[in-house]
């Protein structure tokens, strides 16, 4: 399997709009928009996010597919990373292949990183790519309905 990371396409978004809609893997992710079935919210969440100079967003592909993105968002101090595959793909080791490789081109440090508590695979590929945990929070995610546990967690080097 060859992964790769590129510029998203305009061709891109309606694949990262099937695969942030799947309802297992909103349900997981925890803390998504408040409606992921908005066709037009993601879009003007996506143009702006494409628009912005303190945005590195990547699309990743697997042998030349496309199955996610990969990125980074914030002010200096608190940079985190972001990333989304394809449900289809999960459990292949391409979330942390991809995180890598972003990780690789994005030289600031630190990057944070929060998940849903119990989204152990989530969690499992930030610690894989360096990630510590730093703590816990709580808080609303739209995608369960309900206040939800998250943790915490920071790259330094």
């Amino acid at each position: 399997m060859r992964l790769e990371l590129r510029e998203v396409r305009d061709g891109d978004l309606p694949l990262f709009f099937a695969f942030m809609s799947d309802p297992e893997a909103t349900r997981m992710a925890a803390f998504t928009s408040a409606d992921p079935s908005d066709r037009a919210m993601f879009d003007a969440h996506w143009q702006r996010i494409r628009a912005s100079d303190t945005v590195t967003i990547r699309t990743v592909l697997a042998d030349d597919v496309v199955v996610g993105s990969v990125g980074v968002y914030g002010p200096p101090a608190e940079r985190e990373v972001t990333y989304w595959l394809d449900r289809a793909q999960w459990g292949r080791g391409l979330a942390t292949a991809a995180l890598r490789a972003l990780l690789d081109t994005v030289p600031e440090r630190p990057l944070h990183a929060r998940a849903a508590a119990d989204n152990t695979g989530s969690v499992r590929v930030l610690q894989k790519c360096g990630f510590v945990l730093t703590g816990t929070d709580r808080g609303y995610a739209q995608a369960r309905g309900e206040e939800t546990d998250e943790v915490l967690l920071r790259l330094d080097a």
